[in-house]
């Protein structure tokens, strides 16, 4: 192994990452043969195989999988020695990974805007995704903090809420209840509702919210996307609670309305989580300190009928 080098392993980890030879030798800049040639070489360094394959798709041997989980070990720290040492040289460079929840899409790309402005250095990724999806990243560590409504129950986590996420209920501007005022919960509960998926941390809040009063929604339609639920809203199927900042400026503002509910808007918040003993890269602990220190950065959000409203992020 002390033999074998770091572009064989980079290789390695990409076709274990993608599954295939092909699609690595592609993504790499090389060669199918060369590819191979130096998994060959790495095979015969370690003298166990690393791949099989079944049919037209190849898959790790229990090698292999320790040999990716080896691999991830070590670029991870070199990644972090980059960071460490552009530090020390007074530079902010580095790749910051972040996973958020889908109606995050619609603050998220604006937070990391500012931030990357201030850090030109710094490569952003963003995986979008449903809660379900995003907590599975979080437990298998993929990235380096994960943003979400409603935060994980877990004791190993570091949890911390950072930006008001208030929950409105959503209907046509022209169906009956859009002048109405102090609509009652029980009222709500008469009108067809439009909810989404199972898991959704904004439906499990609603659902709380009308089950702790005995009511209990009459869900018409279950839907997976905010923009689908506001369509189905403005075609006249129902009624619908969503976050305040689903109704960004390119949202058909005119033709809806958020309803005068008691009990509403619910304050929530949006939290960052990360697993309690991570070890945080110097770029991750940039964007922590500024999200922590920076009481005056505002998120500036158009809603509906009620002009421009802001946001601090705490």
């Amino acid at each position: 192994m002390r033999h074998s080098t770091l572009r064989q392993l980079e290789i390695f980890e990409t076709i274990a990452h993608l599954g295939s030879f092909t699609r690595a030798a592609e993504q790499l800049f090389l060669t199918q043969p060369t590819v191979s040639m130096q998994v060959k070489k790495l095979t015969d360094a370690i003298g166990l195989p690393l791949f099989e394959q079944i049919g037209k798709k190849i898959y790790l041997t229990d090698a292999g999988r320790e040999l990716q989980q080896t691999c991830h070990g070590i670029f991870e720290h070199l990644s972090q020695f980059e960071m460490v040492a552009a530090d020390m040289k007074g530079l902010k460079t580095g790749k910051l990974r972040l996973a958020v929840v889908t109606t995050a899409k619609y603050f998220a790309p604006r937070l990391i805007g500012m931030f990357c402005q201030q850090y030109p250095g710094i490569e952003v990724s963003l995986e979008v995704s449903n809660r379900e999806r995003i907590l599975e990243r979080l437990t298998d560590n993929m990235d380096d903090f994960y943003i979400l409504d409603l935060p994980p129950e877990r004791e190993n986590m570091v949890v911390q809420g950072f930006l008001e996420n208030p929950l409105v209920v959503l209907a046509s501007a022209n169906h009956p209840l859009a002048n109405k005022k102090k609509i009652t919960l029980k009222r709500i509960t008469e009108e067809p509702f439009i909810s989404r998926e199972y898991g959704s941390g904004t439906r499990i809040e609603t659902e709380h919210i009308f089950s702790k009063q005995g009511l209990k929604l009459k869900t018409r339609m279950t839907l997976g996307s905010n923009e689908a639920i506001k369509q189905a809203i403005l075609g006249g199927l129902g009624i619908s609670v969503l976050s305040y900042h689903t109704l960004t400026l390119d949202s058909p503002k005119s033709n809806l309305v958020i309803l005068d509910v008691k009990g509403f808007p619910i304050n929530r918040q949006w939290h960052y989580a990360y697993p309690s003993g991570k070890q945080l890269s110097v770029v991750a602990q940039t964007f922590l300190a500024y999200l922590q220190n920076a009481p005056r950065l505002l998120v500036d959000l158009a809603l509906t009928g009620v002009g421009v409203i802001t946001f601090p992020i705490r």
